[in-house]
C-alpha cells in the first residue's frame, strides 16, 4: 500500500512541475491584446484564438493526470484510514476533567465559591498636592 501511495505522489509532483513549465512557456494573450489596440494586425481583441497547439494540448493532458493523481491519493488515504477512529479531529482530542468539582449544600444547591483572601493595602506615600493650574507663581 505504501509503495502505491509513493508512486502516485511521484506522478502528481511530476505532473505539477510539467503544468508549471508548460504554462510558463506558452505565449500569453496579453501580447496580442496590445497589438489589437495599435495597428489592428491581430484581428480582433476577443475573437477566436484558432486551433490549439501542442503546448495547450499537453497542458490539458498534464492537468488531467494531476487531477487523476489527486483523486487516487484521496481514495488511497480513505482506504488506509478506514479502520482508524471514526469522526473528526475533535473526536480524537483527549477529554479534560473540570478543575474543581462544585460542592453542594444541604438542599442540593451548589455552594457559592469562596472568595480569595485579600491582602491589606500598603499605606500610601504622602505627596504634596499639586498647585492649581490658574495660579501664578510669585
Amino acid at each position: 500500500m505504501s509503495s502505491m501511495f509513493n508512486l502516485v505522489v511521484i506522478i502528481q509532483v511530476i505532473s505539477a512541475l510539467t503544468i508549471i513549465g508548460l504554462v510558463l512557456l506558452q505565449h500569453g494573450k496579453g501580447a496580442d491584446m496590445g497589438a489589437a489596440f495599435g495597428s489592428g494586425a491581430s484581428g480582433s481583441l476577443f475573437g477566436a484564438t484558432g486551433s490549439s497547439n501542442f503546448m495547450s494540448k499537453s497542458t490539458g493532458v498534464a492537468a488531467a493526470v494531476f487531477f487523476s493523481a489527486t483523486l487516487a491519493l484521496a481514495y488511497i488515504s480513505a482506504q488506509h484510514n478506514s479502520g482508524a477512529v471514526s469522526g473528526g479531529v475533535m473526536d480524537k482530542a483527549l477529554p479534560t476533567a473540570p478543575a474543581t468539582a462544585p460542592t453542594t449544600g444541604s438542599a442540593g444547591i451548589p455552594n457559592a465559591p469562596t472568595p480569595a483572601p485579600v491582602a491589606p493595602a500598603a499605606p500610601a506615600a504622602q505627596t504634596p498636592a499639586p498647585a492649581p493650574a490658574n495660579s501664578i507663581p510669585k
